[in-house]
């Protein structure tokens, strides 16, 4: 059961079309999954509607009607192609159990980025990171072995994870498939996955992860912030 979920301000900013790209994509993921959160968000839109409504309107200029429609058509002629495209890439994603449940919005974004580049961080933690054209913000997958531990970090910026696979716990609770979470500045945590599968997470970081204790200046190289 879902028990984590973007909070208030990030919801409103998603409904409004102001939050940033990326954090939008993991908002979005995660409302594919939590009846909940597409609940919430259905009424923000119409609450928004409603208040659009009210507001003052102006006249559209002449030949408004006539452009809106040629985009229209020109749409639909383009919506077939991309559709097959986008068929076609779907065919193409790695035959990985982990892999095979991702939200929409996820998996279109993993078939843009195929073949996905998976880089050893430590003995429990593999990454990849995803093309989104962002500057701001990191995106990426973690994978953490069955059992495994990672090592203990924090961020100097806001870093939202979303669980997509398997369950992983920290000092602050067990999370489990669709649970959004988000770690601001100055809190460090230790994700460490369950014993019965890996555990798979989305995240959107948007400073570079600082790793503490003992071996931090061994792994911190491997967690350089690239965004992209």
């Amino acid at each position: 059961m879902i028990r984590h979920h973007p909070e208030k301000d990030m919801m409103l900013e998603y409904a409004a079309g102001t939050l940033p790209w990326a954090l939008g994509l993991a908002v979005a993921a995660h409302l594919q999954l939590c009846p909940r959160c597409r609940q919430q968000h259905e009424q923000l839109n119409v609450i928004g509607g409603s208040l659009l409504q009210d507001s003052d309107c102006e006249q559209p200029d002449e030949g408004a009607f006539e452009r809106l429609m040629k985009r229209i058509d020109r749409s639909a002629a383009e919506s077939a192609p991309a559709e097959m495209k986008q068929s076609e890439a779907n065919s193409r994603l790695p035959a990985d159990p982990a892999l095979v449940n991702l939200p929409r919005v996820i998996r279109k974004l993993v078939a843009d980025n195929l073949p996905l580049k998976w880089q050893r961080v430590s003995p429990a933690l593999k990454m990849t990171r995803l093309n989104t054209g962002q500057e701001q913000y990191e995106v990426a997958f973690h994978r953490i072995r069955r059992g495994g531990r990672t090592a203990e970090h924090d961020h100097r910026g806001q870093e939202v994870i979303l669980v997509l696979h398997g369950r992983f716990s920290d000092a602050d609770g067990v999370y489990v498939p669709g649970d959004f979470l988000v770690r601001r500045p100055g809190e460090i945590h230790r994700p460490i996955a369950t014993e019965d599968q890996e555990c798979l997470c989305f995240s959107v970081v948007e400073a570079p992860v600082a790793v503490t204790g003992v071996l931090g200046w061994l792994v911190n190289p491997f967690l350089s912030f690239r965004p992209g």
